[in-house]
Formats: C-alpha cells, sequence, structure tokens
C-alpha cells in the first residue's frame, strides 16, 4: 500500500510540474523579462492561423520552428483554421467557462480583431512587456494604434505590413490597365478573363473596397465619418453600377465566383483568367519560383491607389500558455525574423520595424534584399497607399454585394 501511495504521489508530482512547466496559472505581468524566458523552456507554443499560402506556411515550419527550438527549447505547432472559426472556437469555450483553451496565438486584425476585442476573448494588454515591440517598432504610428479604426490598445502586436496589388501574365497582358475604367474596357476586350473573389474572402472585399472609395469620393470622406451607413447607401451607387456592368465580361460570366484567393489562383496558374490579386505586393514571387504562377508575372496597382494593411498577433484569454505565446511573438518581431520574412524565398512580406530604429548593419541586410522583378518598387508603392477605414464597412459589403450585385434585379 505505502509503495502504491508513493507511486501515486510521484505522479501527482510529474503532472503538477508538467502543468506549471506548460505555463498554467502564471501571471506573466508579476514576472520580469528574463523570467518569463526561464518559464517558457520546453513548454509548446501553438498558433493557430489562416495557412492558405504555402510560402507563409513554409517560413512558419521551415524558419520560425526551428529558430525557437534552438533558442528558446518552445516546440512551436502551426495549426491550420480561418480566423473567423477560430473566434467562434474561442467564443464558444468562454460561454462553456472553459478556461484553458489549446490556441496561444492568433494571427488576427480587422473586424476579427474588433470582435474578439469586444467580446473579452484576448489577453492582455500585453505589449508593452515585448522587449522587440518597445525597442524597435513606431508605437506612435496610426497603424500601430489602429486597427481598421478599432484601437489596438496592447491587445495585439504588430507582425506585418502589405499592400494590395494586381497579378497578371506579362504574356497576355501587355499594357495592364491605370484605372477601374480601363479595367472594364479590358475586361470587354477579354471576356472571361478576369474576375474577383466574393467579398466573404478578404481579398475580394478588399478589391470591393476600393471601388468603394472611388465611388465615395476618396478614403478621406470614410475616414472622416467613421461607419456611416446612411451616407454610404447614398453614395455607393456607381459602385454597384461599375460592378453589374462588368458581371457579363467576367469568368463564367459573372454567374459564379471563386470563394477564396486560392481557387481565384487556381484559376490564374491554369490560364483561365490573366490576372489575380492579393494582399502582399511580394506574393508572386515564390509562385513564380515553384512553377504555380507563369513565369512572367508581374503586378500593377491603379492609378486612384492601393489599400496598405498592417496585421497583427494576439494571445486568447484561455491560452495555456500564455508566457510561452509572448516569447514566440516577441522572436517574430525580432530584427532577424523580420528579415527573413521579407526575403522571396519564403513570405516576402514587409517588415513592420522602423528602420530608423535598428542598427547599421541591419538597415544595410535590409536594403539588400532583392524582392524580385514581380514587386513594384517600394517608393511607388508608398506613394500610393490608401489607409484601411472602419471594420463595419467589410460586414456592409459582404451583405450588399449579394442584394446588389448576385440577386436578379
Amino acid at each position: 500500500m505505502k509503495k502504491l501511495l508513493s507511486i501515486l504521489l510521484l505522479f501527482s508530482l510529474f503532472l503538477s510540474a508538467c502543468q506549471s512547466n506548460q505555463g498554467e496559472n502564471i501571471d506573466p505581468f508579476e514576472l520580469s523579462w528574463d523570467e518569463i524566458v526561464e518559464k517558457t523552456n520546453g513548454t509548446t507554443v501553438r498558433m493557430f492561423m489562416w495557412s492558405g499560402d504555402e510560402g507563409i506556411n513554409r517560413y512558419m515550419d521551415e524558419w520560425i520552428s526551428p529558430k525557437l527550438k534552438e533558442k528558446y527549447n518552445i516546440t512551436f505547432e502551426r495549426i491550420p483554421m480561418d480566423t473567423q472559426d477560430i473566434l467562434q472556437k474561442l467564443l464558444t469555450e468562454k460561454k462553456a467557462g472553459k478556461k484553458e483553451g489549446t490556441i496561444d496565438i492568433v494571427w488576427i486584425n480587422g473586424e476579427n480583431f474588433k470582435n474578439a476585442k469586444e467580446n473579452e476573448l484576448l489577453f492582455g494588454p500585453f505589449t508593452e512587456k515585448l522587449p522587440h515591440f518597445n525597442e524597435f517598432v513606431d508605437t506612435r504610428s496610426l497603424n500601430i494604434q489602429y486597427d481598421f479604426g478599432t484601437k489596438t490598445d496592447g491587445y495585439e502586436a504588430p507582425w506585418g505590413k502589405v499592400q494590395f496589388v494586381f497579378l497578371y501574365n506579362e504574356d497576355k497582358v501587355p499594357n495592364p490597365p491605370r484605372s477601374f475604367e480601363e479595367l472594364k474596357e479590358w475586361m470587354m476586350d477579354n471576356p472571361g478573363k478576369f474576375t474577383y473573389p466574393e467579398p466573404n474572402d478578404f481579398t475580394g472585399n478588399a478589391f470591393l473596397r476600393h471601388l468603394l472609395y472611388e465611388s465615395v469620393g476618396g478614403v478621406q470622406a470614410l475616414l472622416d465619418r467613421g461607419f456611416d451607413e446612411n451616407f454610404v447607401n447614398k453614395n455607393a451607387q456607381s459602385m454597384w453600377d461599375y460592378l453589374n456592368e462588368i458581371k457579363p465580361h467576367l469568368w463564367r460570366e459573372g454567374k459564379t465566383y471563386p470563394s477564396s484567393l486560392t481557387e481565384l489562383d487556381r484559376l490564374y496558374s491554369k490560364e483561365e483568367v490573366w490576372m489575380t490579386m492579393g494582399y502582399n505586393e511580394a506574393r508572386a514571387e515564390s509562385l513564380i519560383k515553384e512553377g504555380t504562377f507563369p513565369e512572367n508575372t508581374k503586378s500593377f496597382i491603379l492609378d486612384s491607389g492601393s489599400i496598405g494593411n498592417t496585421h497583427f498577433l494576439s494571445i486568447p484569454n484561455n491560452s495555456p500558455n500564455k508566457v510561452g505565446a509572448m516569447v514566440a511573438i516577441n522572436f517574430l518581431l525580432s530584427p532577424d525574423a523580420q528579415l527573413a520574412k521579407l526575403k522571396p524565398n519564403y513570405w516576402g512580406e514587409n517588415s513592420v520595424l522602423d528602420p530608423d530604429r535598428l542598427t547599421e548593419e541591419m538597415k544595410e541586410k535590409f536594403k539588400q534584399v532583392d524582392r524580385g522583378q514581380s514587386v513594384i518598387p517600394a517608393e511607388i508603392l508608398k506613394e500610393n497607399m490608401m489607409p484601411e477605414v472602419n471594420s463595419e464597412y467589410v460586414n456592409w459589403l459582404k451583405e450588399k454585394w449579394h442584394e446588389e450585385v448576385v440577386q436578379e434585379k
């Protein structure tokens, strides 16, 4: 009996040690950064994220994961899941009173961040504890302080910056359009060779937001008002007219639309359409190298401008390893990790770090990165960048598009 009790006691102590090692019941705000790092040793960090881009997946699996293991002895797991499904999971767990979930980090921004913050699903404010955030990020920037009009308040850390571009096959499209009017004329001359994802998809919604900006007289009109449904209903008619005018000239005559950017990319790779698009000015490079996209793929933006977007990382309230999540996010904000993310062999995405805060040596390394022939020069992108507006417009576009474009009128 004594032997049995001893075994049970040892087993209990082992379980307790494992739970403590995974970060359970640790309040990061009571610890110094060195203590936080120490607590992460031997733990697992699970990041739930959209995984529809193979270059991004390779960056996380082949570069980030080994580095976290080597530097901090953290086992990093990337779990593919769409952000809306992640939030639904967190909301369901909250309603069920589940205090310890399975998600440590969420890739998030815009409408999803707003919903998560309002429903108190996120842990924070945590960014003030991250050394790299405080050292290398311009915390005064509006792109850092606000996410689609919602104050970040330290509940999400910036991870990357992207800008919307159109991608095209130069062999098929020697002179890409410079305006929405020229794009419409091109569609009429090349019927069936253009389409866009439905606006439930983030990229499809962004395509519509470009049209919306033009329809209401420029992005400033929306920034000045926040979300104003009366204003946008009165001023968006030219957008709906445009979308209905191009409909018969789209792929499959607009009777169906790609449900996702992945599906649109597949159509482009098979040359069923001659253009695709996306929220990353350098996204074509890895796809060209893989042979997925045509070799002569190039990118363009319209003279009216291109929407830029900062995306973020958050920690759920019921994360089982908050200290591990903080260390992983801090590493993702390191100059080395941001430099690797910039290189086209993985992701090719722009950095959120303030160049003026980097060492001269690191500045030079960033400058030397060749992002590839398909990428528009950074100065042109910067000159033409437009901000995101209130996230309520994302939902408004989803709902109204079905009424105004899809349904028979």
